[in-house]
This record gives structure tokens, sequence and C-alpha cells, in this order.
């Protein structure tokens, strides 16, 4: 603390004494530090301490200057004066003979008693003040200030502080120079022989101790930090040798947070300090420091590096030390750091960085405490409680033994405890592991311990070394077989010696007895621990296996929760499976299950398959016996997925024989089980399957089994993911149960349709008896002689590709023209397939209205895609309306000729104008609808409506040539060819209706010498009949004929692949070129001459005043029976005439009916006459309506006339509302 001393001159101590100490600590101070940099504190502690204070006591000049730091810093003159006469004779003098010391830093304080209603007193201080002021005070500074004891001036306390930080500022500086100067001068003899460190440290020490009074803990660090590295200089330096020290009752605690451990006067060596306690003095100097700083992260971290380092310094002089002194210090060591750091460290001021930094520095002092302990722990015998776990065997197996100058003895009245210890030693049973797994143990030591203490015993006896090995023979030769396996015929020392190969243990020279065995060793050490250990704690900690254990896992958990805060998770994780395998051998199953999953998980992770195998069957374990199903099966499956070299073929069936035998077990709670890493698959090395849409297939998926034997899987799909859609896709099914071999299977699935795009596999499915597995872990390709091959990369190459909709097949018909109507003719239908397959297909025909196959046990279909019909052909069966495709005809265009028939029982009707009008092509149109069956099952449909022209070979129209005068007319009849064939007439008569007779004596045959008439593809013939009038024959009314019926007996001659050709043979036997003679028959129409009318159709004139446009105007016609009609043309209800008005919509527009009855009397002379309201639409000269009946023939109706040409159509009149009256110009 900064001393300020108090003269006192005027005794007013006392008095202000409250006042001022109220004041302390100050605030908001500034001090120079080391480099002369000003240096800001909240608060500097400081202390008022009177001259003369007995701790003032005065020293001699050359201890002053190294005690320095504890003298005071300020000197604070408290005075006060009543008159003048006074200042000037008593305290002016006083005063100056005070303040004469330049060394010291004063200021004085003049306390004013006067009251402040006397004025007089008042104006008496103010002057005295001055006076104060103008002998003491000068212009660089000022060194008084007034105190009124009645009430303080506002700024007095800030005058106050600030000249007592100017003298302690002042001071300090004056002293920080004078011990640099000191310093500096001692730093240039270090390398002579009068150098003394001691005097080094003292003043080094005292600049310290000066900072960290003065609150400048940095620099007060940075001093030890200096004083640190030139003691390590002086101790490496070559000379004499020095005491290493250690051996006092204690020193095996470290005191790495306690500076007054020891005084330093009981560490002074000659002109140093022994290493073991001022090392560890000046770490606690500096970690005090540090505290202060808010640092406890930088004492973690130098610690430990601290640890380490120290170690090594007492492995050099193990020789010299206790036994185990070294792990003893360290583990004190860990614990004193962990503890401190941890009640210091204030986690909420530090960055997230430095805080996870410090939690590791804290998890390795816990590791290296539970290192250095478990190492006691087997010293004393307790190795067969330590988990031989890949951790700890790393650990111990690279840590040496103790190193003592001599092994420790057994006392003499130990024998009981050494009984204690063999009987231990042979009880020992190592726990077998579950599923029958053989392992060697790991080692936890670095040599064998029996051979190493022998060894490090002085004076050893070479004589009889089978006795070194608890006198089991066999060991003496040297052999590399493992020192345990030769203790005890049933491997019960397995677990303390490491099975290693060894060399012979050489030859021991001296004598002092037989060699120790094994519980010997334990017993010497454990009582030899008992001399160095000074701790109570770590003694009962190793007292019995209990509080070794209870112990060990406070250490281990320790660093395991730090780790977990830390950066480095994964060396928690190591952690808690030692953690799990203390809390399985207390039988806290849960808690070492939940261990041993975490550890699993990171070994898993990170690839570490040889450690995981160490703890994975112990994590199978827990869960078998906590009876978790799922999570048995799961270890029990990841056991199978490592390496194969890590278990033997008889451990990997057994992990697959507990699989199948809980797969068909009853289980509580089924849940589907991971095998990803088991089963894995992937599409053939092949391009991918492709498919149209809608065609089923089936899909070869090769599958790697992991499992030792054949496995039968009950069930087994596999999904199949879009590319361009996660979302859609499809599933899989196997159709039966199917067994897995061992590596490398090809299975085939049943693939339905699938909508168009890529796929890729998805996941694996199925089941083993009750239990359902997934997996979705893909697999590359392996090499073909790889039956093992296993990946676990998905692939980018898709497996399964699906056209989308496109045309697959063509039917088309073969022909191009009109065929022969009422004839057997040969439809052919084209099927071309458009890159796809027509195995298979079946092809079904359905005629419509009209049409008929005419031949349904057989059809032809030809094997060139060519139209040609020459080429060869082969006969199919058509049955129930279907066709089956030949297999030749899959993938070649082929043409299918089916005989068919189109009837029409009409009779042709021929034409009597000039220019023939052609039948309607609609009239001969025939439809067939085709639905072709294709694809891998069928599943393809094709449908298609075919529409085929019929028509008659000829069309016929007739004319009257000439008119003889006799009655006779030579009729002409004009044969116009309808077909794309050769027509070849050989006969033609004519049946006349009732009216006509054919002339002379003629039959009604044209001259023979005509025949036969070729007429070529659409070209016409003309025949000539000479008929006449006759008069009707008296027979029966049911054999008059209405019309005269023209017969022709003709050939074709055709192409089918053009259009008509000779109708279709019906017989097997017969052939395509087989000559028919066919006959057409046509209706004509022959008129009675036209001076002869039944009716008479007259138009009655229109208005005298005209048409106009817009005007209603009725226009009307009369109608008259001249005589009776002749039944045979009339209709059947005689009374009833249908009527029908044409009208041009763009000239007229029609008010009334257009079409209709009406009821005219069959007497000769009746009449009626027709009406019909019409508007005009057009001016000008424009076609009135006509009137038409339908039902007349127009030979029987005489137009007198029938209406006008022309009708005059006047334009509207004007009207009055559209005119305005001119403007005046």
């Amino acid at each position: 603390m900064n001393r300020v001393t108090v003269e006192d001159v005027s005794d007013l101590w006392p008095t202000v004494k409250n006042s001022f100490e109220e004041r302390l600590p100050f605030k908001r101070a500034s001090l120079n530090n080391k480099t002369r940099n000003p240096v800001f504190l909240e608060n500097l502690p400081a202390e008022f301490i009177l001259t003369t204070d007995a701790r003032l006591r005065s020293r001699f000049p050359q201890e002053q200057y190294l005690f320095w730091f504890r003298e005071p810093y300020a000197t604070l003159v408290l005075v006060t004066c009543e008159d003048l006469d006074e200042f000037k004779t008593i305290l002016k003098p006083r005063l100056k003979l005070i303040v004469q010391n330049d060394e010291r830093e004063w200021f004085i304080v003049f306390v004013s008693k006067a009251h402040p209603n006397n004025d007089q007193a008042t104006k008496m201080v103010k002057k005295l003040y001055a006076k104060l002021e103008v002998d003491f005070s000068s212009k660089k500074r000022e060194r008084c200030c007034k105190f009124d004891v009645h009430g303080p001036e506002a700024n007095f306390w800030e005058d106050l502080e600030s000249r007592i930080m100017e003298s302690i500022r002042n001071t300090l500086d004056r002293r920080i120079q004078f011990y640099e100067d000191e310093i500096r001068k001692l730093s240039e003899q270090r390398f002579m022989p009068i150098w003394n460190f001691c005097n080094f440290f003292i003043l080094k020490e005292s600049l310290a101790f000066m900072f960290e009074m003065a609150h400048l803990h940095e620099d007060a660090l940075r001093e030890y930090d200096e004083l640190e590295l030139c003691y390590l200089e002086t101790v490496n330096m070559g000379g004499k040798r020095r005491e290493f020290g250690g051996l006092d009752h204690g020193d095996d605690q470290a005191a790495l947070l306690n500076p007054g451990n020891k005084p330093l006067t009981q560490i002074v060596q000659d002109d140093s300090f022994r290493e073991f306690e001022f090392r560890q003095y000046l770490f606690a100097c500096q970690s005090t420091l540090l505290f202060k700083l808010n640092r406890a992260f930088e004492v973690a971290s130098r610690g430990y590096s601290f640890i380490i380092s120290f170690s090594k310094a007492l492995a050099l002089h193990e020789n010299i030390l206790p036994f185990c002194m070294r792990e003893v210090w360290i583990i004190t060591a860990c614990l004193v750091l962990v503890n401190g750091t941890n009640s210091l460290y204030n986690d909420g001021n530090v960055a997230p960085e430095i805080e996870k930094e410090f939690y590791r520095l804290q998890g390795d002092l816990y590791s290296l405490c539970r290192i250095k302990f478990l190492r006691l722990a087997y010293l004393i015998g307790y190795g067969t409680e330590i988990e031989r776990s890949p951790v700890n065997s790393a650990s111990l197996s690279m840590l040496p033994w103790p190193k003592p100058a001599v092994w420790p003895s057994v006392p003499d009245d130990a024998s009981s405890e050494v009984l204690v210890k063999e009987k231990m030693i042979l009880q020992e049973t190592p726990r077998v592991k579950n599923f029958g797994i053989q392992r060697k143990p790991l080692p936890l030591e670095p040599t064998v311990l029996i051979r190493e203490a022998n060894r490090r015993r002085a004076s050893l006896s070479a004589g009889n070394t089978s006795e070194m090995f608890d006198g089991r023979p066999g060991f003496a030769d040297g052999s590399s077989s493992d020192v345990s396996l030769k203790m005890s015929p049933s491997n019960k020392v397995q677990a303390i010696s490491m099975s290693r190969t060894y060399s012979s243990p050489g030859n021991f020279e001296g004598s002092i007895g037989r060699p120790m065995r094994l519980a010997e060793i334990f017993v010497a050490a454990e009582h030899a621990l008992k001399q160095t250990i000074s701790n109570p704690d770590l003694h009962k900690t190793l007292s019995s296996i209990q509080d070794f254990e209870q112990k060990y896992m406070e250490l281990t958990k320790g660093a395991a929760d730090n780790y977990h805060r830390s950066w480095w998770k994964r060396h928690g994780v190591v952690l808690d499976g030692e953690i799990a395998a203390v809390c399985f051998k207390r039988g806290n199953f849960d808690l070492a299950a939940k261990s041993y999953e975490k550890v699993c998980a990171l070994y898993a992770g990170e690839g570490w398959q040889n450690l995981l195998a160490e703890v994975l069957p112990n994590l199978a374990e827990c869960q078998k016996i906590l009876n978790d199903q799922a999570g048995y099966l799961s270890s029990c499956v990841r056991l199978l997925s490592l390496d194969k070299g890590l278990f033997s073929m008889k451990e990997r069936q057994a992990f697959q024989s507990e699989v199948v035998s809980l797969a068909h077990s009853e289980m509580k709670h089924p849940v589907p089980l991971d095998v990803s890493s088991l089963i894995t698959f992937s599409g053939n090395p092949v391009p991918p399957l492709e498919l149209c849409y809608g065609d089923p297939g089936t899909l070869s998926v090769t599958v790697w089994s992991g499992f030792p034997d054949d496995i039968t899987l009950d069930s087994l799909s596999l999904t199949l993911m879009a590319t361009y859609n996660a979302d859609e896709g499809g599933k899989l099914r196997s159709s039966s149960a199917i067994v897995l071999k061992p590596g490398r299977n090809t299975i085939s699935f049943p693939l339905p349709p699938q909508k168009p795009g890529s796929y890729v596999l998805g996941v694996l499915t199925g089941h083993i008896g009750r239990l359902t597995f997934r997996s979705h872990s893909f697999s590359k390709g392996g090499p073909a002689d790889s039956d093992d091959f296993m990946s676990y990369e998905k692939p980018t190459r898709p497996i399964l590709k699906v056209f989308k909709p496109r045309p697959l097949v063509d039917l088309s018909a073969a022909i191009s023209s009109a065929l022969l109507i009422n004839e057997a003719q040969w439809i052919g239908i084209i099927a071309q397939p458009i890159n796809y397959s027509l195995k298979g297909a079946v092809l079904h025909i359905d005629t419509g209205p009209g049409l008929k196959i005419e031949e349904k046990d057989s059809s032809v279909a030809g094997k060139d895609c060519s139209l040609a019909a020459n080429k060869d052909f082969e006969q199919l069966s058509l049955l129930n309306g279907k066709i089956e495709f030949p297999n030749w005809a899959s993938d070649v265009t082929s043409i299918l000729w089916i005989p068919i028939r189109a009837f029409d029982d009409k009779l042709a009707r021929g034409s009597s104008s000039g220019a023939p009008q052609r039948q309607s092509i609609v009239d001969g149109m025939r439809t067939i609808a085709l639905k072709l069956e294709f694809g891998v099952s069928n599943n393809q449909i094709y449908d298609r409506t075919i529409a085929l022209h019929f028509t008659d070979p000829f069309h016929v129209s007739t004319r009257v040539a000439d008119q003889c005068n006799d009655g006779t007319l030579l009729l002409q009849v004009t044969l116009h060819s309808q077909v794309k064939a050769t027509l070849t007439v050989y006969n033609a008569w004519l049946d006349l209706q009732d009216g006509f007779v054919h002339a002379g004596q003629g039959d009604g045959r044209p001259i023979s010498g005509f025949f036969p008439l070729v007429i070529s593809p659409t070209s016409r013939a003309g025949l000539l009949f000479s008929v006449c009038l006759g008069k009707r024959i008296a027979e029966d009314e049911n054999k008059a004929q209405p019309d005269s019926i023209l017969n022709i007996r003709y050939r074709i001659s055709g192409d089918r692949t053009i259009g008509a050709h000779p109708p279709a043979a019906i017989k097997s036997n017969e052939t395509e070129d087989t000559s028919q003679d066919l006959i057409f028959r046509s209706a004509l129409v022959l008129q009675q001459p036209v001076l002869d009318p039944c009716l008479a159709v007259g138009f009655l004139p229109l208005p005298s005043d005209g048409v106009r446009v817009g005007q209603l105007v009725t226009m009307k016609w009369r109608i008259e029976r001249l005589k009776d009609i002749e039944e045979k043309s009339a209709s059947q209800n005689n009374d009833e005439m249908l009527y029908e008005v044409n009208a041009n919509s763009e000239n007229w527009m029609i008010a009334g009916r257009k079409r209709g009855h009406v009821s005219l009397s069959t007497k000769q002379g009746s009449r009626i006459v027709i009406s019909i309201l019409c508007v005009p639409v057009v001016a000008g000269y424009v076609h009135p309506p006509q009137l038409r009946l339908p039902d007349i023939d127009e030979a029987n109706i005489s137009c007198n006339p029938a209406g006008p040409h022309l009708v005059c159509v006047l334009p509207p009149a004007l009207s009055s509302s559209f005119c305005i009256p001119a403007s005046c110009s």
C-alpha cells in the first residue's frame, strides 16, 4: 500500500484524520509505468501515517535503497496559525527545516479554524495563507492548499488529491529510475565471478513489489518474467553443483499458487536459490499478478506449460527424490491449478475463443492428472481395475516407470499384505466379452513391471532369474512369450502384464537376495508412496479400490466435461467411453450405453474402425442387458459392417445369428433397422434401361451383402426417385423371398409403367422375419472379379429412362382410290413400327355399318414394307376379330391384307342430264376401327379409324340422241368409269320401265360386235338403245317396274394396292387372278314427254304499285290439277302435297313458312293458292322466290309460267325525318 506521511506541526491530525481517510482510496489516479507512459487507475490504495509512527524506523543507508519501495511516497505537512508574528517567528522557520530535504515530495495543508461569522479572523487567515503561498509555492508547482474545518471549499479535495498524485508520481518515477540503474549495473556483471543472483533478485523483486503496490500489475509481471528467464539461464550455466531441493516434508504438494509456502531464506543456497522451491515461488508470484489482472486463462495456460517443463526437471533429479515424487507433484499441481483457476475465472468477460481455449486447458490438466493417478494406482496393484481401453493403453504404455535410484523394498512386517496381493492376483478373472470375442488385452505399461523393478534394485543377483518372475519356469530362456501368460495356467494375470515381445531380462550384478515377486513390488510401492504422499486426501484415494474408482471417475468426468465445453469435443467423447466402462462395471448400464453411443458415433464418423471394434461390442452388451432390441440390432449390424479383418469369421457369424434370431422373435416395439452400411445397392454397369411411356419392364439391381453367411429376405422393395422431382418416383417389389449371398447379388424387380423422366435408385427396404430394414447407401460398380466391393456414394448415372409419350406405331390404309362396292375386296393395312418392337402385338378389327369381313378365318400379311403385290406372303388366322402379328413383323413395316365387303342395298341410279352427276363420296364412305395392342405385355394401345371409299364401277348418264318422226327415240347411255382399274364390258341389256318398249324386234341388247368393250380408268364409253313409247302390258301390278334397269356384265383388272381390283378369292384354292364375270345394274330415269302434264303451276301478278325495298309483298302461286296423277307416280297421300320456296337470302327475306304441306283434291280441275310474305332487301332487277314440289316428278308439272324471270324492286321512299333545310348563303 502506498504510504503518505503526515507531518503534524500544529497537532491537527486528530481533528482532520477522519475527513482525510474518507477520501481513500484515490479515484482516477494516473501514474507512469516503466516506459514512462501514463496509466490510468480506477482505484489507488493509500495510507496516511504519522511521521512519528514506529513503522517508519530508520534504516541503514544501504538498506534504505534496497527497501525503498516501502518508504513513503509523499509528505503532507499540516499547519495552522493565528497571527503574522507567529507565522514569521515560529511556523516559517520550522517549515523551512522540514522541506529542506530535496528527496522527499511534500506539500502544505493550511488548516483554518476561523469561524465563518468572524470576519476579522477570516481576513487574518486569508493573509496568512497568502504569505504561505508566497514563501513555499512557485509558478511551476503549487505546494499549498487550505482546509477549513468548518466546511472545506468545493475544490479542496480535488486539489488535495492532485497534490498527492503528483507527489506519488514523482517519487515513483525517481525510484524506478534508481532501480533500473542498479539492475543495469548488475546485469553487466552477470558473467563475472563476483556476480550474485541473490542481489539481482532483491533488486528485481523490489521493483516488482513497487509496481504491484502502485497497481501497475503489468509492469510487475514483466519483472517476474525477466527474473525467471535470468534464473533459468543461471541454472543451466555450467559450474558448481547446486542442490535441487524437494526433499522436505510436504514438498510433494505443489505450491504453484502460494508464494508464501516457504520463506526465501530457507531456500537460499550460496549465491542463488534451490530450483525446486524457487521456480514454484516465481510462478506463484506471476499467478498472483495474473489473477489481479483477471487473467485466469493465462494462469491455466502458463501453468500447464510450467508443469510440463518442471516435470522434465523432476525427471532429471528423480534418482534423488522420494519414490514417485514426480507423479505425486504433477497430480497436486494439476489439481491446484484447476481449482484455483476455476474459482477465479469469470467467463462473462472474455471472448468465446478464449473461453473455449480455457476449458481446453482445464481438460488437459484433468487429463494429465488422471494419467499420473492411473500410474500410481497401477504401481500398487490396481491395474486389474483399470479399463484396458485404447486411450488408457495409448497414454500409459508411453508413460515411463518411475526411476528411483533404488526400487523400494518390502518392509519386514508386510508379509500379510503380500499374501493379500497374491490372492488378489490369482483371483483375477478377465471379463468375457459379448459374442465370445477373443482379444489380446491392450498394454498399460511401457515394459514389464516385474523386470523393471528388479532391474532398478541395487546389486541384484543374476543367479536365479526364474525367481524374479514369481518362481515360474519358462521365461529365463528369453523367449518372446508374454510374461503374464507364464505366471498362471489360467492366464489370471493377463490384465497385469502386456502381451508384447521383450528381450531377456539380462544379467544382474551383486547379491542382495532373491528378486522381488509381483505382489512384493505392489506392497513395496504402496509403502513407499505412503512416505512420499503428504496430502491426506490423495493418500485416501489410493487406500482402497472404491476410493480409487471414485477419484478416477471425478478426474475423468472433469476432463470430459471441460473438453465438451472447449474446441476439443472429440477428446471429451473419448473420455466418455472411460466413464461408460466404470458405469458398466458398477451396473449402471443405462448411463454406460449413452456414453458408449457417443464414443461409437465419434469413431464411426472419423472412420476409426479399429477403435470402434473395441467399443462397439461393449455398447451391444449394454443394449442387450437393457433389452433395447432396436439398439442391439443396430449395433450388431454395425459390427458386421466393420472391416472383415477386425473379427474372425466365427465372431461375424455370431453377429448375424443375433440379428436373424431377433428378427424372427416377438419384438415389443419393432422399428425400421438401418442397414445402409451392410447392404448396399447399385444399378448394373450397363446403359440405363430405356422404356417408352406406359411400358412395364424388369429392372436388374446389384445388391452387395456384408453378411458372412446367406441370409433370407422375406420381402424386398426398391424405390425409384425421379431426377426432375424428388417427390416423384415409384416403388418396386420382389415377387418372392430372396436369399442374399455374401458379396455381390443380382436381383430383378418387375417394373410397372412409370411417368416420363430419368430415375435413380432411392431406398432399399424389406423384411427379415418381423424386422423391417432399410438401406439408403449406394454402391459404385466394382471390378468384375470383385464380389466384395462396397461403396457408399450416391450414383449420378440414372438407372431408368422413361421417354415422353410419342408415336410408337402407325396404321394406315394401303390403298389410294375407291374400291368396288358389294364385292369382296382386299383392304391393306400398313403396320409401321416407329423404333419400337411389335413382338406379340394383337390387332383388333371392328367393321363399321355397311361393311363386313368377307373371310373370318384367314388373312394375309406381307413380309415386305413395300406395297408391291408380288412379295412373299404369310397367311394368318383371324379369330373373333383379332389377328396376332408374327415375330418377323416386330421390327419391320408390314402390310396386313383383309378381305372385306361393303354392301349397299340401294340400286345405282343414272342421271339424265348432259353433264353426269357423280355419286357423292359420303355415300360410299365406310369406316373400319383398328385397335393394336402391343408392347412388353401388350400394355400399349393404338386406336385408329380408317375411312375407306367404295363406289360402283360405272356411273350411267342418259340423253335422247335423236327423235324420229315415228316416235322412236335413240337413247344414248354413257358409262363413266369410277375406279382406277380397267373395266371390260362383255354384255349389256336394258330392261325398260312401263310406258317404253324396244323399237322393232330388238331385245334391248346392243350389237354383239361392240363387245368386249374396254374402258380405261377414269374414262367413259357409250351405248345406244332404240326405244319408243308404248302402252303398258296388262300384267300383275306388283311386277310393274317404275324405272328402266341397265344391266352390264363386265370384268375388272386392277391392283389392290391402288384401289379396285378383282374380288378376293373366297376359297383357299382360288387365287386373286381368277377371272369372274361381274354384273352391274343401274336404274335409268326415262321421262315422258311434257305434253301430257298432271299439274299446272302459275305465278300470280304482283301489286300494281310495284315492289319497294323494305315493304312486305305477298308472293302467290296457283296450283291446278289438270288430270288425275297416276298412282305409281303420286305420293302415298294423294291429297297431301309438299311444297318448298327457295329464295336468295341476299335479295329476299322470307317472312312466312318456306316449306310445308297443302291439301289438293285428287279430282281434275282442283285448285289451290300458296301465299308467302316476302320483304325485298335490295333494289334492282332480282330473281323472285321459286316454288318447288319435291314429291312430284318434273314431267308431270306444267309451268304456266312458274314465275317471272326477274322482278323490278324499287328503292325505298324518302323519309322527311332525314330532310334538313338548306342553309342560306
